[in-house]
């Protein structure tokens, strides 16, 4: 109690009113159940929209369990879910792999500098990785001089050189001279760059470069000067700073002409050939290309240093060079040219630094939502440096779409084709009723215990496996009575006869089981086939969901549109479903003029208090809402004040209840709280039980709807 120990004004807060009841939520979902990708361990993610089921848990194509593909029912059952109406989905991944770390799709170069895997088990982690170099501009600059500087290297194109320009002993028939070559500037002379150069002499004799003068190879820089019948041309070609930033030495690149081009005689080394395309590294100056001779290029057995002034003598629209060592990286499901699900951007081939392939695609995120979505993860050998990035890259990427074929309209791709992936085999009812664990994460229907407000349990993909179907049901079954406030909706096997049906439900007995048959037509969401049989859970999930929203829970989940079926796979007539009915089964129906509808609602126990689905979901719902609101009460005084104020509390909520037209009768007929001493004992208090006694008449379905029609005369 507050001390007063001094004179002055005291305020103080004090609530007059009763605590008040918040309804909760009855629309939330949870399903249990194989996926193509996605976590399968740890607290279930909840998703909002199927675009959001399918960037964590794949898509909906096949599943394939020990080679043999299936329907991907879960993936569709959740799309029938959104379709119908539902906003919030728990998704728990039901998995069957021999061992932990089965299931990933990897790739890795020869020396396991660079790796890539998926980071989650699924056949659907066969990804393909398309590197999209972002240095796309031409680095290649041209310029003209007319006096190289100290050292230069430049191509040097003359006609009619007179004698006393070359330092040489060659015979004067064979003057005027034309010369194309690399040249570089040594003070008082241009020496030729490792005899580099096309000699052409007047009397058309063949002259090498070798034939100058033995140790000089030179032209006197003083005799070089344009006449009337002379032209001399010096071209320098060197490769300016990428915008990215400055190059470095054994900075990857790509040289490329737009046609054949043959520059065999000014540069040493291995023939190329032809060559459109040719791969390798820059100088930090910017002046050397050295092709690579390690395999990337077809017929370089060994490496090559390119003088890029000798690019002068092809034609200036022919020719252009970019570095390639920021990049972004597209993943693409189902092939090179299947869609892009995920993308990387801005990564650096140097292996460390914020945005290296070990950063931007971290084994493990910083952000929760990437450890969701990003579906790849990539590992760096120990030690490395940015030009083993490189090499492991291009050893990882397809050989075949990196070098198109000549005349092709496609440019080169970088590919990487991650492969290794599975999706186990079919999982069994212990994979779907799961374990807890609370340092590797729980799976299966454990999982879901972690989240409290779903309300709505599902495992449609079980309805396939006539093996465990019935034992993954009973699983559910022991999961919605552990957690009391959820139901369970189980679906018929596809094409169970009526003799079928009711055998198959007369293995359960309980109000939180929901049983409807038969199985939904549907379109086919892969676009494979027309039309897809499915098992109806999903569908129910949504109508339940939907009521709940736009009814309240107290409406049965029956007499609705099955948003999403095309016609059911059986067509059930009245006659027929006098037979199943009074089993609880609860039917889908066509009818004409008025389309696909649920037409039943009843729980799968033989208890008549709990028939209606309705009933139960209601008194589950109140149970709840009474529970979650008034934890409040505990270890409070428990005396007359405590008991008047939870009786108010809960009249006040049931009251509600009752204007917005979901109890039956009049106010005070339509329930009653006690909480008082006509409760509770002496021996309830001294052991600190409060109990509160409340009973509600809670509204029925119409199930049968009587019309009492007969004659009358005019005068009665």
């Amino acid at each position: 109690m507050p001390e007063y120990l001094a004179p002055a004004v005291y305020v103080e807060e004090v609530s007059f009113r009763a605590k008040s009841i918040e309804g909760v939520g009855t629309s939330v979902a949870g399903i249990v159940g194989p996926t193509r990708f996605g976590p399968v361990r740890g607290k279930p993610e909840v998703v909002t929209s199927f675009a959001e089921f399918t960037r964590i848990y794949g898509d909906v194509q096949n599943l394939s369990f020990g080679g043999s593909g299936v329907l991907n029912h879960t993936a569709m059952a959740a799309k029938a879910f959104f379709d119908g109406g539902g906003k919030q989905l728990f998704v728990a991944r039901a998995t069957n792999y021999s061992q932990p770390t089965d299931g990933f799709a990897a790739v890795a170069d020869g020396s396991n500098n660079v790796t890539f895997s998926s980071r989650f088990p699924g056949a659907m982690g066969d990804f393909t990785l398309e590197v999209e170099w972002r240095d796309s501009e031409n680095l290649l600059q041209s310029t003209v001089t007319s006096a190289p500087a100290e050292g230069e290297v430049v191509f040097l194109e003359a006609t009619g050189l007179p004698e006393d320009a070359v330092a040489s002993g060659l015979s004067s028939a064979h003057f005027p001279l034309d010369i194309r070559g690399l040249v570089q500037r040594n003070g008082d002379h241009y020496q030729i760059v490792d005899d580099l150069c096309v000699l052409d002499p007047d009397n058309g004799a063949t002259i090498a470069a070798a034939d100058l003068e033995s140790g000089g190879n030179h032209l006197v820089v003083a005799n070089m000067v344009v006449d009337g019948d002379t032209t001399i041309t010096y071209t320098r070609v060197v490769a300016k700073r990428p915008t990215s930033g400055p190059l470095e030495d054994g900075t990857s690149a790509v040289l490329t002409f737009s046609e054949e081009t043959d520059l065999s005689d000014f540069y040493t080394g291995n023939h190329w050939g032809t060559l459109t395309t040719l791969r390798g590294t820059l100088n930090a100056a910017g002046t050397i290309f050295t092709v690579d001779g390690s395999g990337l290029n077809t017929g370089v057995a060994a490496a090559i240093d390119l003088q890029l002034s000798a690019l002068a003598a092809a034609p200036d629209s022919v020719r252009a060079m970019m570095v390639q060592r920021t990049f972004d990286l597209s993943v693409r499901n189902g092939g090179a040219n299947g869609p892009v699900i995920y993308s990387y951007g801005n990564i650096s081939s140097t292996p460390d630094g914020d945005n290296s392939l070990a950063s931007v695609m971290a084994a493990d995120p910083q952000k929760s939502y990437d450890k969701l979505t990003s579906p790849v993860q990539c590992a760096l050998a120990a030690s490395i440096t940015g030009e083993d990035v490189m090499t492991a890259l291009f050893e990882m990427f397809d050989a075949g779409a990196m070098n198109p074929a000549p005349g092709s309209v496609e440019g080169p791709r970088y590919l990487i084709t991650l492969s290794g992936g599975g999706d186990g085999n079919t999982p069994a009812a212990v994979h779907y009723g799961g374990v807890i664990d609370e340092v590797n994460g729980s799976t299966g229907f454990s999982a879901l215990e972690d989240i409290e407000d779903i309300a709505i349990v599902l495992a449609p993909a079980a309805a396939a496996d006539s093996t465990n179907h019935q034992a993954v049901v009973a699983e559910m079954q022991k999961h919605c009575r552990k957690m009391k406030y959820r139901v369970g909706i189980v679906d018929s096997r596809e094409a169970m006869s009526l003799s079928d049906i009711r055998e198959f439900r007369s293995n359960f007995d309980d109000s939180r089981l929901a049983l409807y048959y038969p199985w939904v037509v549907a379109a086919d969401p892969r676009g494979i086939n027309p039309t897809v049989n499915l098992p109806p859970a999903g569908f129910i999930a949504g109508v339940y969901a939907n009521t709940d929203v736009t009814r309240g829970v107290h409406k049965p989940p029956a007499n609705e549109t099955v948003i999403g079926a095309l016609r059911f796979a059986q067509d059930i007539n009245r006659f027929q479903q006098e037979l199943l009915n009074p089993n609880g089964i609860n039917c889908l129906r066509s009818f004409p003029g008025r389309g696909h509808r649920v037409w039943g609602g009843r729980t799968l126990s033989s208890d008549p208090e709990w028939k209606y689905l309705n009933v139960r979901r209601y008194f589950l719902y109140l149970e709840r809402s009474i529970d979650k609101s008034t934890q409040w009460v505990i270890f409070e005084p428990n005396g007359e004040q405590l008991w008047d104020n939870v009786r108010i509390t809960v009249e006040d909520f049931l009251y509600n209840e009752w204007v917005n037209g979901r109890l039956l009768g009049s106010a005070k007929s339509a329930y009653f709280v006690r909480c008082d001493r006509s409760t509770m004992t002496q021996n309830d208090l001294d052991n600190g039980r409060l109990v509160c006694e409340v009973g509600v008449a809670a509204l029925k379905p119409a199930e049968f709807v009587i019309f009492r029609i007969g004659q009358k005369t005019a005068d009665s």
